[in-house]
């Protein structure tokens, strides 16, 4: 399968990037690579779909940030970023059965099965230590 353009230039979205993979979150960049992790990783995977907009810049990325330091925390982390990685979004979403396309966005799996979703509106006008303690508290009843 083709990836897809990005609707951005790699300039902007690199620092965005940049933010999650400095914590230790693995990039999935193609379709292929979404179903190898979901599909075949014991335990718990945090899917987080990154995105160039203000709430994701100023609520999820540092929220995300103050989550992880956590004592329990998913034993993979991994990201997909909105308008960037089409393809491999797509592919994501798709295991986020019974959730509206949403970005930003953090899923929780479980043994390939969805326990938890935070959504745009959940992430959305709020402070990053809010999301961090939502995200917590997943954490510590999933992880």
């Amino acid at each position: 399968m083709p990836i897809s353009m990005s609707r951005y230039a790699e300039e902007l979205v690199a620092p965005m990037r940049k933010e999650l993979t400095d914590l230790g979150v693995e990039e999935l960049l193609t379709p292929e690579r979404v179903d190898e992790i979901i599909k075949k990783t014991p335990g718990t995977v945090m899917v987080i779909v990154n995105s160039v907009c203000g709430c994701a810049a100023g609520g999820a990325r540092p929220g995300i940030r103050k989550a992880l330091n956590n004592h329990k925390r998913p034993g993979l982390m991994t990201t997909v970023f909105a308008g960037v990685d089409i393809d491999a979004t797509k592919k994501a979403r798709e295991y986020f059965v019974g959730y509206a396309p949403s970005s930003p966005s953090v899923a929780l799996f479980k043994d390939g099965k969805i326990v938890y979703m935070m959504e745009r509106f959940q992430i959305e006008g709020r402070l990053p230590e809010m999301i961090a303690d939502d995200l917590i508290s997943a954490f510590n009843k999933y992880c």
